[in-house]
């Protein structure tokens, strides 16, 4: 059994296991410097034409041919890589990225068969995610099982939303016995451009005001007041909020009666639809990847040109409510796959913004900030505007690093332990 105080050495080096749906990534960071001595990443997994791509910190790719397919499989060819390639001896810690935490885990947690067992109780809160990324942990402890593995929850930054905007106008025993409520999800993502635009706006993390936009293949936005979420879009569930690639985001919850008496289908498969066959894939028909429909537009698509347009004011309409969970707005940042290269979802979102002091520099938003800070705002806007790569993996290795070992982490905000009634 490993000793918590020599848990981290110097250099330390953090292996980060995010095991996804439809990808397993890996990455190895040096603490001390932030540097990703690697990266691994296998897409398809259960696929037969599973394929795995390693990058060296130099960004230089080199493919691998995987022996055998299955998730499983895959994860545990991925983990020999990691002890045969680099030396193992280095790695002082592993972090695991875990979805749903629900009320129980609010920070992060040293994994052990006590606490395994209460994340595989949670499961049933995410059934597509928990199980996942707990397979990850159960192989990487068996390869790497001298060393601490740190699970770190998606839930967690938004635990201490106030009640007004976690619970649910429902009967409140639904969040007393069944824990009804809303939980929120890419937080380490949102924690991450938080810190990091409170850094380039010269303001201490517990005095600004933020509004944060993560914008992938699902998609969320939050506020963040004084380091901690304190509204988020996302809900009980990920399908909550905005628009996504797939995902339909907020819809009338009669819908799902509506559907049943028109087409038989039960709750199950609208929620399905509602899940896999929605957002920008069901409206154009054609592709849920922003950059197939920006090409698609362009062309003339009409129905691709009404995804985006609906993708965005959907977007900027969640993110003015949201601004009214916070005093007032020091900057909006954009992150995700579309929030950092998509030019022209961010010009469209912040033209129906630019009452609540919202202006874009046009060159600086071509260029996605780059050359100026991340910052694509015009000059004397009143609210900043920027764009952040997220880094979700180095905040997971500063999560490990502050859970085992407070004096060497970097400082990190605190998570809070309390609600504003």
């Amino acid at each position: 059994m490993y000793k918590m105080k020599s848990a981290l050495t110097e250099p330390a080096v953090v292996l980060v296991v995010n095991c996804g749906s439809s990808s397993v990534k890996m990455a190895l960071i040096a603490l001390d410097s932030g540097q990703r001595i690697a990266t691994g990443l296998a897409e398809r997994p259960e696929q037969a034409d599973a394929v795995l791509y390693w990058y060296s910190d130099k960004g230089k790719r080199q493919e691998v041919m995987l022996a055998d397919s299955g998730y499983g499989a895959v994860l545990q060819q991925m983990l020999e890589i990691v002890s045969q390639r680099f030396d193992s001896q280095k790695i002082t810690a592993v972090g695991h990225r875990i979805v749903h935490g629900g009320e129980r885990f609010v920070s992060p947690v040293v994994l052990n068969d006590e606490v395994i067992h209460q994340i595989e109780l949670l499961s049933h809160l995410a059934p597509l995610h928990n199980p996942i990324n707990l397979l990850g942990v159960r192989y990487a402890r068996e390869q790497f099982s001298t060393i601490p593995h740190v699970a770190v929850f998606d839930t967690a930054f938004h635990h201490d939303m106030p009640l007004r905007a976690s619970l649910y106008a429902v009967p409140y025993r639904w969040y007393q016995d069944y824990g009804v409520r809303r939980y929120g999800f890419h937080g380490i993502s949102h924690h991450y451009v938080a810190q990091t635009a409170a850094r380039r706006l010269g303001r201490d993390m517990r005095d600004c005001h933020l509004l944060t936009a993560h914008l992938g293949n699902g998609c969320s936005a939050a506020a963040v007041r004084n380091g901690i979420s304190v509204d988020t879009t996302m809900g009980f569930t990920p399908l909550e909020g905005l628009m996504m690639g797939t995902r339909s985001g907020d819809v009338d919850p009669g819908l799902h009666a509506f559907i049943n008496k028109q087409t038989g289908a039960n709750v199950e498969e609208i929620t399905h639809t509602l899940n896999h066959e929605s957002g920008l894939l069901g409206i154009s028909g054609l592709s849920y990847d922003m950059r197939t429909l920006l090409a698609a537009a362009k062309a003339g698509n009409e129905r691709a040109a009404l995804a985006i347009e609906m993708f965005c004011y959907r977007l900027a309409r969640a993110l003015a409510a949201l601004a009214v969970a916070l005093d007032e707005v020091h900057a909006l940042v954009f992150t995700g796959g579309i929030g950092e290269h998509a030019d022209i979802v961010r010009m469209q979102t912040c033209r129906y913004l630019s009452s609540i002091g919202i202006k874009l520099d046009t060159e600086r938003n071509r260029q996605h900030g780059r050359g100026s800070d991340g910052v694509i705002g015009a000059d004397g806007s009143p609210v900043s505007v920027l764009v952040i790569a997220t880094n979700e993996e180095w905040m997971i290795a500063r999560y490990v690093c502050a859970m085992l070992d407070k004096k060497k982490a970097r400082s990190l905000s605190d998570f809070g332990n309390r609600h504003e009634k």
